[in-house]
């Protein structure tokens, strides 16, 4: 077998296991936690369908392709949940010792290329990026919301949280930050989030 195709096999199994990594998210219909592949997957699918409500012009393909592989990295870091503090200090050491490892298994171009697309992500400067976010930090809000906001319960998070969470939102999309901001709202006055 070609060595080119043999590492592109290998990379292929390694992200597998991004199965196995799961999130402090419960499925909707307070199903079980999630795993990192089902969250990529599911904000790839939702950039596509929100894609009329980005603030600029993106190239949908870039958005989706980021979506699908910012998460890659916790195959090795693990998964930071979003208002854990702690972690959030370690975080981009742990997710930038793991993209050298998972991402060099691939052919050194390849590895560049989504080297270079993680890091756009994680820079937040470009529509793309701005806009991946915004459905990185949307999906998990309306699961919670499904759930009656039992994820914030637990973890005890405060609308402020969420907000802080949320700051960057408007910058990919005024549209959805107003979604988001009407169901944080909601969850107010439900009593699902302490202000």
């Amino acid at each position: 077998m070609e060595k080119r195709i043999e590492k592109q096999l290998a990379f292929s199994l390694e992200i597998d296991k991004v199965k196995n990594v799961f999130r402090q998210t419960h499925l909707s219909g307070h199903g079980r936690l999630e795993n990192d592949a089902e969250h990529s997957w599911h904000i790839a699918v939702m950039a596509y369908l929100f894609r009329e409500y980005a603030n600029e012009q993106v190239d949908i393909a870039k958005v989706m392709m980021m979506c699908l592989i910012h998460d890659i990295v916790e195959i090795d870091a693990g998964d930071t949940y979003a208002y854990d503090e702690e972690g959030l200090k370690t975080q981009k050491n742990r997710e930038d010792a793991a993209k050298q490892r998972i991402f060099s298994i691939l052919p050194t171009e390849q590895a560049n290329e989504l080297i270079s697309l993680f890091d756009e992500f994680e820079a937040y400067e470009t529509a793309e990026s701005r806009f991946a976010h915004v459905m990185d930090n949307l999906q998990p809000l309306i699961l919670n919301n499904s759930n009656n906001g039992n994820d914030w319960k637990e973890h005890h998070i405060k609308s402020a949280q969420i907000y802080k969470r949320q700051s960057k939102t408007k910058l990919g999309s005024e549209k959805l930050f107003d979604v988001i901001d009407n169901i944080i709202q909601e969850n107010i006055q439900k009593g699902n989030l302490k202000e």
